[in-house]
């Protein structure tokens, strides 16, 4: 006997069913006055209510069909296939999951890693395998682009509601009980608001609400892809509430990188391109990864179309331009405008969730909140007049950022509190959300600088990395030859 949606009435009550619905009714929605009646007609006496206490305190756990659902958005699809380290982290997470299933403690976890060191294939992989485990399992992130991309991968395999609720904002656990959840698998933890709702001013915290409401709680997080004033989760945050739980914490890095053609170097060059940190890496990249300049952006934009030939190519930008609300929902509104240079291009649509995956989505620039969390194999970034570069100086100014930019509000009422912090934590996500977008394509990036002294500057360190990578490749494959290679050449 089951009590259903109304929607499910045509199917579930067809001829062919008759034989099986004679035996166990089935009641829609709709149909309470039945079921009721029905229940009054066959159950004459009652048993204390016992059967009542075993449903409401009964444990929830996946159907079948979920997880077979599940299963089958991994099965032969490349982009979720782990590799190195992240099965190190997989297996630990899997161990900690069912340890605290078994023994009753919580577990708290965090995976560090920068961009394209598979944080968000390693979130879904333990969604989908924990799930499969009659876990309840949730995916949480605060960014609703990567929630969209995978509950759609999904929907047509199963029911939408089932799907979305799969998949949660950090802000959906301000009421729930404690240890309601098996395991939240955390995504992008360091884009946490403090507080929940539409004004943040619900709950106390979202970290430790997360870790309250779960038995086992895995944070994947990369401090520098701060990227808006209110981004408050990190590292000492989650570490302070895992102890008031008393919860063992296990922290674990993951360095592989699925993006940027399978190197670090070029993670490691441009922090020390853009002046966010120096590193070894100042003049060697230390891989083949496309990297270009371009002078005129309607050069890069035919480009990244040509790239497009498996819709993984996208164009994004630095929010340095208005997102008109007149505009939103027409392709042909150009919210990013370059006169000098006749480019006109929209914004990503407001009526599409959907923008990564969407065929038609290379012909509007997504921003740093559509695409963060994200991969592609080419991206083309457009950076505004909010960094420019000084005397071999990169500076940013965030005056240039758009009026209609949420990342910095609440900039001003800081510049009058604490005027020096202010402008260190602007500066510092003006170059995150260029880094951010910047390491969104795995196979290239190419860019547009506003600023043209900017542009050639990339353009110098670029050159100046290709150079002492052509010699180090040279010396490389001149020692082969000492060990017997019959020949050597230096690559392009």
């Amino acid at each position: 006997m089951e009590y259903l949606d109304s929607c499910l009435t045509d199917s579930l009550t067809d001829p062919v069913y008759e034989y099986y619905i004679e035996q166990a009714p089935v009641f829609v929605k709709g149909q309470a006055q039945k079921l009721r009646d029905f229940i009054k007609r066959y159950i004459q006496f009652g048993d204390n209510k016992e059967n009542l206490y075993k449903i409401e305190n009964g444990r929830i756990r996946p159907s079948k069909s979920l997880q077979d659902s599940l299963n089958k958005m991994l099965k032969g699809n490349e982009e979720f296939i782990m590799i190195d380290d992240q099965k190190v982290v997989y297996e630990e997470a899997v161990y900690l999951a069912k340890e605290a299933l078994r023994t009753n403690t919580k577990q708290v976890m965090v995976v560090k890693g920068g961009p394209g060191t598979g944080k968000s294939v390693l979130a879904i992989n333990l969604l989908v395998y924990l799930t499969n485990q009659s876990m309840v399992c949730q995916y949480v992130t605060k960014n609703a682009a990567p929630r969209n991309i995978y509950s759609t991968k999904l929907k047509s395999d199963f029911r939408k509601g089932h799907i979305d609720n799969l998949f949660k904002g950090s802000g959906s656990y301000v009421n729930a009980p404690k240890d309601e959840f098996d395991v939240l698998v955390v995504d992008e933890a360091h884009r946490f608001n403090l507080k929940s709702g539409m004004f943040q001013n619900l709950g106390e915290n979202q970290t430790k609400e997360i870790i309250e409401a779960s038995k086992f709680s895995i944070f994947f997080i990369d401090e520098r892809q701060r990227v808006t004033l209110k981004d408050a989760g990190s590292l000492r945050e989650i570490g302070r509430f895992a102890k008031e739980h008393n919860a063992p914490l296990t922290i674990m890095n993951l360095e592989s990188q699925f993006r940027c053609d399978g190197s670090d170097g070029y993670l490691a060059w441009l922090d020390d391109v853009l002046q966010i940190r120096e590193t070894a890496n100042s003049d060697y990249i230390g891989s083949q990864y496309d990297f270009r300049v371009f002078d005129d952006p309607n050069e890069m934009r035919r480009e990244i179309v040509s790239k497009n030939q498996n819709n993984k190519s996208r164009i994004v930008a630095g929010y340095c331009w208005n997102w008109d609300k007149e505009g939103k929902s027409n392709t042909n509104h150009y919210d990013i405008v370059l006169e000098k240079h006749d480019f006109k291009m929209s914004w990503n649509l407001d009526n599409s969730a959907t923008w990564a995956i969407d065929s038609e989505s290379v012909n509007e620039a997504g921003c740093i909140h559509t695409c963060q969390g994200l991969e592609f194999e080419y991206v083309g970034v457009i950076i505004g007049d909010d960094m420019r570069v000084e005397n071999g100086k990169v500076i940013t100014d965030h005056t240039k950022r758009a009026k209609t930019d949420s990342s910095l509000k609440g900039l001003k009422k800081l510049l009058k509190e604490d005027p020096i912090n202010a402008a260190k934590v602007a500066d510092e996500i003006i170059r995150n959300t260029y880094r951010t977008l910047m390491t969104r394509g795995q196979k290239g990036c190419y860019v547009y600088c506003t600023d043209a002294g900017l542009g050639e500057y990339l353009r110098e360190r670029f050159a100046e990395s290709n150079a002492v990578y052509r010699e180090n490749e040279f010396f490389l494959d001149e020692s082969m030859v000492a060990e017997g290679e019959s020949s050597y050449r230096v690559k392009e």
